[in-house]
């Protein structure tokens, strides 16, 4: 019998840490899910704070569930519904001073594949967010193995920021003759400096990419931010949520 069940979408969002990767992965879940569309939201940071704006608080990690719990871990240990329901799920990081974050995704992953968390909740669109000041092996996980299929680079036209973005592209790059992630493009988060889009629009031939969106800088995001709630449930009608509603569109393309 066949499924008229439409093939998940898979989004990874990379870039330099405090880009505001998270805060933009936040708010375009918020946004999809009140499409209409069951999202999951995978946080792949140690901080482990990819999901507060849709949580509201901090969600047990992957890893310290298997820490605590060994093998007697159950999906609902560690997922958890967050804003217009919304799947939160965050990898976490080993114990500090101890370990390797990257390791700690490919342990986080196989847990969350053996327990077949995709096939159980079965959402619509699943968005990773990893850091990507270092795209080791581990961080690189979600390019790999079927996880994310269109990537975006998430940057400002700050000099690091847009180094990282570099690097990033340069990983998605070696794996494009395998059937793996595609870079989609990079999304402009602008900080409000001098010549901010310019130093973005000259490094794009560089990167290897298209300019994808533009998010000016609003103080919208800061004061929801402080309600620890995304721009899509604090302030709907906002100019700043149309953006991201316009962008969540384009994603789903």
């Amino acid at each position: 019998m066949s499924s008229n069940k439409k093939p998940i979408k898979r989004i990874a969002f990379y870039g330099k840490g405090g880009i505001g990767k998270s805060t933009t992965s936040a708010n375009l879940s918020a946004a999809l899910s009140k499409q209409g569309l069951k999202v999951m939201q995978i946080g792949c940071d140690p901080k482990a704070d990819s999901t507060m704006l849709l949580s509201r608080s901090k969600v047990p990690t992957v890893l310290n569930v298997i820490r605590e719990k060994q093998d007697q871990i159950a999906l609902s240990d560690f997922v958890i519904e967050g804003f217009n329901g919304v799947l939160c799920v965050e990898v976490g990081g080993p114990t500090p001073g101890v370990g390797c974050a990257g390791q700690g995704i490919i342990g986080a992953f196989g847990k969350m594949n053996e327990l077949k968390a995709i096939e159980t909740y079965q959402p619509d669109v699943v968005i990773y967010d990893v850091l990507g000041d270092v795209v080791c092996g581990g961080f690189a996980v979600p390019l790999r193995d079927g996880y994310a299929e269109d990537v975006y680079i998430i940057s400002s036209g700050e000099r690091m920021s847009l180094f990282a973005a570099y690097n990033i592209s340069q990983a998605v790059h070696q794996f494009r003759n395998r059937g793996y992630a595609k870079l989609k493009g990079l999304i402009f988060n602008s900080k409000g400096g001098n010549n901010e889009e310019q130093r973005v629009l000259e490094s794009l031939e560089e990167i290897g990419t298209k300019l994808a969106f533009t998010f000016p800088r609003d103080p919208i995001v800061q004061k929801c931010e402080k309600e620890s709630i995304t721009v899509i449930e604090g302030a709907p009608e906002s100019e700043l949520a149309n953006k991201y509603r316009q962008l969540a569109s384009i994603l789903m393309r």
